[in-house]
């Protein structure tokens, strides 16, 4: 029987667990991005130099290795190129159209507009000039962000008129497209939600939904810091999302798949859709599902790549009360150490430290800035917030 071939877009370390689920199932893995060094390629078969954002590129090379699947795992920029590729040899995946819609933040919030869901003022721009003679038709606060780029890259909170030009001239610096989005800032009533999903046959089978928290003292607040779950969302207003996000799903005709999604309840009891990606999330969300409800999205969706059939998956229950804290220094500098106080001991199930003694690390500006994650466990919800809102009393990050 012929091995099934896999192949990843990207190289980063959150495709390593992916790569060892590929590997499990018996399939044969191929990596491909423009950066030889990244970690991924070193447990991959098989390793191309080519560029995942070049759709006929990475078409080309795929057509010649005679493919099975391919799918760009917490790699935001190869979405549309995968989608592109399935849909040119007919591999398993989603309608590129569909693609291309969610993977667009100013096509992205037309669409849902158009079909009554709740949404945030929102506009896009091609250039500094034409957005900063179009500012005053906005109520701020605003977010300002790249319509093409993930991680919080580029994203900008403005709260006046006098600081929307540097925060326009970051975002643009970070789409690849050249165009941004300013859009009216949503205030969350509780934590706002980033976490993974799953469809079979377009239907969702498995939902998740965190509690997204924030390092204010961090050189970009708006990047997330840690992650708990269950989220802070009432039942009835994580079943609202729920059918929103099947409707959605339903009117662009998704089909089998894995999701990060982002979500909110507004201070005005709204739901709000902010982020749907055909996609497995960064920072490690899918890992973090199979900890703490044993689901295992990663396998899913590596199966779901390559056309086989997919394993059972039912809404989430959580065994007990988990948290994922993003390793990251507000300031930049020569890595020495993690210190963990022993009051954790308990808690603590996992550490994965991504840098060496003597590693330069950069201040937090967006998720590519974290160097590590702690996996926590507690007993219940009043433990988790009473650690999660004082982490500089059980963890300190040592700099030279």
């Amino acid at each position: 029987m012929k091995q099934k071939k896999l192949m990843l877009l990207g190289g980063l370390r959150y495709l390593v667990p992916v790569i060892e689920a590929a590997h499990k199932a018996g399939y044969y893995v191929i990596t491909c991005d423009y950066l030889p060094d990244n970690i991924a390629h070193k447990y991959s078969d098989e390793y191309h130099n080519v560029s995942i954002i070049d759709k006929d590129a990475v078409l080309e090379l795929a057509a010649r290795l005679q493919i099975d699947g391919i799918m760009s795992f917490a790699v935001d920029p190869g979405v549309v190129t995968a989608a592109y590729v399935q849909d040119r040899l007919g591999l398993p995946g989603n309608p590129y159209e569909s693609v291309c819609v969610l993977q667009n933040k100013d096509r992205f919030r037309s669409f849902l507009a158009e079909n009554g869901f709740n949404v945030p003022e929102a506009s896009a721009y091609s250039s500094v000039a034409e957005a900063m003679a179009d500012k005053d038709r906005f109520r701020f606060p605003v977010i300002v962000k790249p319509v093409d780029s993930a991680g919080s890259k580029g994203v900008t909170r403005v709260d006046s008129s006098d600081a929307l030009e540097n925060a326009l001239i970051c975002a643009f610096g970070c789409s690849f497209k050249g165009r941004i989005i300013i859009e009216e800032f949503i205030e969350s009533n509780g934590c706002s939600s980033d976490s993974d999903c799953f469809s079979v046959d377009g239907k969702l089978k498995f939902i998740s939904f965190s509690a997204q928290r924030f390092d204010p003292s961090a050189s970009n607040p708006y990047t997330p810091s840690a992650y708990s779950w269950p989220s802070t969302m009432t039942r009835s207003q994580e079943a609202e999302l729920s059918s929103e996000l099947q409707r959605l799903l339903t009117l662009l005709g998704m089909r089998t798949s894995i999701y990060n999604v982002e979500t909110r309840v507004g201070r005005d009891g709204r739901p709000y859709i902010m982020e749907v990606s055909p996609r497995g999330g960064g920072n490690r969300l899918s890992e973090m599902l199979r900890f703490s409800t044993g689901a295992d999205l990663i396998m899913n969706a590596v199966k779901a790549a390559v056309g086989d059939s997919t394993d059972e998956m039912s809404y989430g229950h959580y065994d007990g009360h988990w948290a994922e804290v993003i390793l990251h220094s507000d300031r930049s500098g020569v890595f020495r150490s993690v210190d963990i106080s022993e009051c954790m001991s308990g808690n603590v199930v996992e550490v994965d430290l991504w840098v060496d003694k003597g590693d330069r690390i950069e201040s937090f500006k967006g998720a590519n800035n974290a160097f590590g994650t702690i996996v926590l466990k507690f007993d219940s919800d009043e433990e988790l917030n009473s650690r999660l809102s004082a982490v500089d009393e059980w963890l300190t990050i040592n700099l030279d």
